[in-house]
């Protein structure tokens, strides 16, 4: 048995997958180590999905408010993202809601809480479509 099947051997018997760096040095050493990898249990994954279902909600619910409210169709991307903000007098997370109504006219406003508690009430009337046009990327203020 050579080395690689050994490597192979030991790998398969703590159950972990074998892999090879694949890169060989310009110096001689043409050796591949075995890497490595952790393998992620399906219940881990769950818990994750579970953690984060109020949240997949709160977003969810926030696209389908501003599609109501701007009478968007259901083919124009609407994207909900929640920001860190380390400034001074920021709030520490605000929600950013993005949509095209062409390829080159992104509107955008902010609410300046988490996604999960943020109400119809906190998105900007309907008649404001046209003035929350954002012609930068900078959504530094409101």
């Amino acid at each position: 048995m050579g080395l690689r099947q050994k490597r192979r051997a030991a790998c398969a018997q703590f159950g972990q997958t074998f892999l090879t760096s694949g890169a060989i040095a310009p110096y001689g050493g043409h050796q591949q180590r075995p890497v490595a990898r952790r393998q992620t249990q399906p219940e881990t994954m769950l818990k994750t999905a579970s953690r984060n279902a109020g949240k997949i909600d709160a977003v969810r619910r926030i696209k389908d408010w501003t599609r109501e409210r701007f009478s968007l169709d259901d083919d124009i991307p609407v994207m909900v993202a929640e920001v860190a903000c380390g400034l001074p007098g920021c709030p520490p997370i605000e929600t950013i809601v993005t949509f095209w109504t062409a390829p080159e006219t992104r509107h955008a406003f902010k609410a300046f809480k988490p996604a999960t508690d943020v109400a119809v009430e906190d998105l900007p009337p309907s008649w404001m479509k046209n003035a929350i046009i954002s012609d930068s990327g900078d959504l530094s203020c409101c």
